[in-house]
């Protein structure tokens, strides 16, 4: 809707108004969720921002400062490299991380520190091969 309100009527009024013509002309019968009761929260403290919460998770966003993205980040990573289905990957995986890491810790953002050096590329190696080869039987076949 862009038309403007007219001076000299009662905002309220013209509100109401707008409303009643799109009532009128049916804009409301398509909405998501009409007729159904609006979704019982759980929790009892009342949060202002319940609808931005409920919108971000929704579509699956956050938003993190940058060194605790980061932080979760290099979590997922050294994760994905234990479970990565060569060497190869695992060091590109952890130098990739331990880049993004390094660029932090010299050129800090605001919010919280980092907390976080960099993975040593050698021990996450170790630790992969530990991993493969508890998976492998004493045979080297899968188990």
């Amino acid at each position: 809707m862009t038309e403007r309100k007219p001076p000299g009527v009662d905002f309220e009024s013209w509100v109401d108004k707008q409303i009643r013509d799109a009532e009128a002309r049916g804009e409301f019968e398509q909405l998501a969720g009409v007729g159904k009761p609006l979704p019982h929260e759980v929790e009892t403290t009342y949060d202002e921002l319940w609808w931005v919460k409920r919108k971000m998770a929704r579509e699956g966003f956050s938003v993190l400062p940058p060194t605790l993205a980061l932080r979760k980040e290099a979590e997922d990573a050294l994760e994905a490299a234990l479970t990565a289905p060569s060497e190869r990957i695992v060091r590109k995986i952890i130098t990739e991380i331990n880049a993004r890491i390094s660029d932090m810790m010299f050129k800090p953002p605001p919010g919280p520190p980092l907390g976080k050096k960099p993975y040593d590329v050698e021990d996450v190696v170790r630790q992969w091969r530990e991993r493969r080869a508890a998976a492998d039987g004493p045979d080297g076949s899968d188990v």
